[in-house]
């Protein structure tokens, strides 16, 4: 008989925690999984997904707005922005219900409270789990904490879901403003851009750094500006957000830009600068755990120097993505388990989505990466505008983009934007796991008439021998 209650407590039930909770189960494990609030986390419930549902409403609002390119006319469009919200947030409860009854089906027990961790002098692992109701003791051998993060504040502006928002007021406002500030161009801040511009908000963004989407590749992000521009959205990129003041119904924010002073007036603002890992009350502090820029320091399988303790998604260094954090959570329970031969995950083949109008798709190295290390590229280009589908699809601005290592033929790095890069960026996901190189992808046989297409012609061109560009 063991001296613990489970092989394996998961605290935290985003996309991490419960794929790690299934997987353990799946490997003959005795599995607890802590949550306290949602089931699926931020990502399911007010992220990835409900986010998604956003962005197809104002997708469709866009098209309803140009179809008459395609011989239709049509009048009197009318839009209610609850009814847009209520469908986005009845998704994500449906998944959310979803992910409770594979958690069941795989004999997974789960306790919805708070969990957090007590130092023994043994080895067995002690979690107090605090309830509505009451509060549980359990042990168990391995402990992994997947507790997620939350919405970064500045020092002197805070959300205040009135006129400051964070993402949870930004997906389900009361009504439209009239014109929004968002701070931060990443992925988060440009889908909100996106999302609310298509519905005829004035929207504004405000990026410390010299290019919006920052992360991304030059020749993408400058693609993405034009569009943003062409659309109306105000970019204001090397800007500081100096101070905001809130008034009954509007906000004044105060922007530094190359040490010039400028005010802008909006009715909402919304902050979308990043993440603060959930390590607080966690009890970590009693353990040999460490810490670096507020996330916890794993090694290359997730383990803290805690024997028995790991952690995965993003309480731990990014990328945050939940894809990630599900391949780290399965990757951590078969070491667990004590499976061999085990690989790291290799963080250059991780993909990057953005689900703006056009989506942004990438994975590995940018080209000025590429350059940093001073490899030697051979570097393809392929715009849409010379795709048959993406033509008769009316959305053919954007480009494909490939980097290869000139000496070895290695693909390095991919970058797209553009219709359905975010479906497309699976291919290259594909060729990086498989170590495919130039002349495979210039043999393999694409179908037509596809946007897949664009690939191929991008590692042509790489090698100067595209033919439709």
């Amino acid at each position: 008989m063991s001296n613990f209650d489970y092989d394996l407590i998961v605290i935290g039930g985003g996309p991490g925690g419960y794929v790690a909770a299934i997987k353990a189960s799946q490997l003959g494990m005795s599995v607890a999984l802590v949550e306290d609030k949602h089931l699926g986390g931020i990502c399911l419930n007010w992220g990835c997904i409900p986010t998604k549902a956003l962005l197809r409403a104002s997708e469709i609002r866009h098209m309803l707005d140009n179809v008459d390119e395609f011989g239709f006319t049509v009048s009197d469009i009318k839009m209610d922005i609850n009814n847009i919200t209520k469908r986005s947030r009845k998704v994500a409860s449906q998944l959310s219900s979803g992910i409770d009854h594979l958690l069941k089906k795989n004999k997974v027990k789960v306790f919805r409270g708070f969990g957090s961790l007590v130092k023994d002098t043994s080895n067995i692992k002690k979690i107090i789990i605090k309830t509505k109701d009451n509060i549980i003791n359990k042990t168990a051998k391995n402990v992994i904490l997947a507790t997620g993060a939350r919405s970064r504040n500045l020092p002197f502006v805070s959300a205040d879901g009135v006129n400051i928002w964070d993402y949870k007021t930004a997906m389900t406002p009361p009504k439209l403003p009239s014109s929004l500030i968002i701070v931060g161009s990443g992925a988060i801040g440009m889908e909100f851009a996106s999302f609310y511009n298509d519905l005829g908000v004035d929207v504004t963004i405000v990026e410390a750094l010299s290019s919006i989407l920052p992360n991304e590749d030059n020749d993408i992000s400058k693609i993405v500006k034009v569009n943003f521009e062409k659309r109306g959205i105000k970019i204001k990129t090397n800007a500081t957000l100096k101070s905001v003041t809130s008034k009954t119904n509007s906000i004044v924010a105060e922007i530094s830009i190359n040490e010039k002073v400028e005010i802008i007036n909006s009715e909402k603002l919304i902050l979308a600068i990043g993440i603060v890992a959930n390590t607080e009350k966690l009890g970590l502090e009693n353990f040999n755990i460490k810490i670096d820029k507020g996330h916890v320091v794993t090694n290359e399988f997730l383990e803290t120097d805690e024997k028995g303790i790991f952690a995965i998604g993003d309480i731990t260094k990014g990328p945050w993505l939940a894809h990630k954090a599900s391949h780290e959570g399965i990757l951590c329970v078969e070491k667990i388990a004590g499976h061999e031969n085990l690989k790291p995950i290799d963080k250059t083949s991780i993909p990057g989505c953005t689900y703006c109008r056009p989506q942004v798709a990438s994975i590995g190295m940018t080209e000025t990466q590429a350059k940093s290390k001073n490899l030697n590229l051979k570097i393809g280009k392929f715009p849409f505008i010379g795709n048959g589908k993406a033509i008769a699809l009316g959305d053919s601005e954007g480009l494909i983009k490939t980097i290869f290592n000139k000496d070895t033929g290695e693909l390095i790095g991919a970058h797209m934007v553009g219709p359905e890069v975010t479906e497309l960026i699976q291919g290259f996901s594909i060729a990086k796991k498989l170590e495919t190189t130039e002349q495979e992808l210039m043999h393999t046989i694409f179908p037509h008439p596809t946007l897949s297409e664009g690939i191929h012609e991008s590692v042509l061109d790489a090698y100067n021998q595209a033919i439709h560009y």
